[in-house]
């Protein structure tokens, strides 16, 4: 180690000993609320969320793509996962989380700072305050990565990490606290049980928007752009669908009966969206499809996850009927009809399905189920009588459309300034994942001598001897 190298690595530690030096001790006074139950839950619950991303996403949108965005694809789920993950501990958590500012959080937790072994959040008194950041990281990183579906095959990767970083910091984080953190819309009496904004919503309207910003790709409307391996993307599907089970019924946030009603409502509403789609594309194709099939169910799990935790399971059905239909329409007509190019239906599937939920969430909304300490009468929904319930559902929609909508177009074109947003032509029509070709190390004496690269063993081998990566793994940022 150089002296140089020596001294920034003092200063380093430094500042995270001043960092960290305010922290208070881990043995605090409080007497522990922890239960075991539910920590063990959330423990199962944040692992199946984690598990959405990578590989339930990643695989779902890889055999979505052509054959040769695979890795590219791959590639955008994993950095996400990475990134997200490390901004959530340094500042995303406690903007959103800590304090009840009506728009934006404090830096009370600013890298997770005196979070003990006792500590518990006011929204989940029950377990470790550091297991309910972990568990609300991964709807942070999911929600940034389902984004990535509505500019496959054309968005620079250099450009895409610092779109997540800035999409998380300024549009993720504040929607996050008004709804979940104590913010205008928690006071205002929203009710979103796991995400129909905060997730769906606001990543279909990013979605939409980046997809207008990039433009269309090219050959669109004129080349095949097919799904290359559907058995990927249901497989993809099926971690999904279990995934969400700790997706809606950790969001009850214990082992108790509104985890229950709510893994049996999204459970129902993603078969029924799955044979709703079906049927749709029956009557107007004539037959139905595999690809439809998994679109379906996705629809109306995103529809379901705003209203899981406070309806009935007859509910779900209901709504993963109406979502099942909305979506349909959203990802054929009004696709067609307003010319936009979502490569894999980002807005049609989660923006439609996310809204379309959160205002049904108005509708059937249980006051039995959605009651809470602060909130002990419940709030319940149009069918008991309470037609105010759908007006504030209203609002929520717009808002988060409002703030998405408008951030996403900003941070785009500000990311444009210092990056290209897109790969270049040859880049996109040969795909961001350049497929293997001559190099120095394979020509010898003006032929092409046989590539070395053979297996995922042997390329692991050669990387530990010093050789350079193979051209056909590599990423074009």
């Amino acid at each position: 180690m150089t002296r140089d190298s020596g001294r920034m690595a003092c200063g380093i530690a430094a500042t995270l000993s001043l960092v960290f030096a305010a922290a208070p001790a881990l043995a605090q006074e409080m007497t522990s609320k922890i239960d075991g139950g539910d920590t063990a839950w959330m423990i199962a619950a944040t692992a199946l969320v984690l598990m959405m991303t990578i590989p339930g996403l990643a695989l779902f949108y890889c055999g979505m793509v052509r054959k040769k965005n695979v890795l590219a694809t791959m590639a955008q789920s994993v950095a996400c996962t990475a990134l997200c993950s490390l901004l959530w501990f340094a500042v995303g958590y406690s903007l959103s989380f800590a304090g009840d500012a009506p728009w934006l959080g404090t830096f009370e937790r600013v890298f997770l700072r005196g979070i003990g072994m006792e500590a518990t959040s006011v929204f989940a008194p029950t377990i470790p305050e550091l297991l309910y950041v972990v568990y609300q990281m991964t709807f942070a990183i999911i929600t940034v990565a389902l984004i990535a579906g509505a500019v496959a095959d054309r968005m620079r990767f250099s450009a895409f990490l610092w779109f997540v970083a800035g999409w998380l910091l300024f549009v993720y984080v504040p929607i996050a606290h008004w709804v979940w953190g104590g913010g205008f819309l928690a006071s205002a009496g929203v009710l979103d049980f796991a995400g129909g904004t905060v997730v769906h919503l606001n990543a279909g309207v990013a979605g939409l928007v980046a997809a207008y910003v990039l433009g269309k790709r090219h050959g669109y409307g004129t080349d095949n752009f097919a799904p290359h391996d559907l058995s990927l993307a249901v497989i993809g599907t099926g971690l999904l669908w279990v995934g969400w089970i700790g997706f809606n019924g950790g969001s009850a946030l214990g082992a108790n009966a509104r985890a229950a009603f709510a893994i049996t409502a999204t459970h129902l509403a993603a078969s029924t969206g799955a044979l709703t789609w079906m049927f749709l594309e029956w009557s107007t194709r004539g037959k139905p499809s595999v690809l439809g099939m998994i679109t379906g169910a996705i629809a109306g799990l995103g529809a379901i996850t705003p209203a899981s935790g406070f309806v009935l399971p007859w509910h779900g059905v209901v709504i993963g009927l109406i979502a099942g239909a909305i979506c349909f329409w959203a990802c054929t007509s009004l696709k067609l009809r307003l010319g936009y190019d979502d490569s894999l239906d980002v807005f049609g599937v989660h923006g439609i399905g996310g809204a379309t939920g959160t205002l049904l969430t108005g509708v059937f909304a249980v006051a039995a189920l959605s009651a809470s300490p602060d909130a002990p009468q419940g709030s319940p929904g149009l069918f008991e009588g309470n037609a105010r319930q759908v007006l504030i559902q209203l609002y929520a929609v717009v808002a988060v459309l409002i703030w998405s909508g408008v951030l996403t177009y900003v941070l785009l074109k500000v990311i444009g300034l210092l990056v290209p947003l897109r790969v270049s032509e040859p880049h996109e029509i040969e795909g961001p994942t350049v497929r293997v070709r001559p190099s120095s190390s394979r020509v010898a004496h003006g032929r092409v001598r046989r590539a070395r690269w053979k297996s995922p063993e042997a390329i692991g081998a050669s990387m530990l001897r010093g050789h350079s990566i193979p051209s056909h793994l590599l990423i074009k940022n």
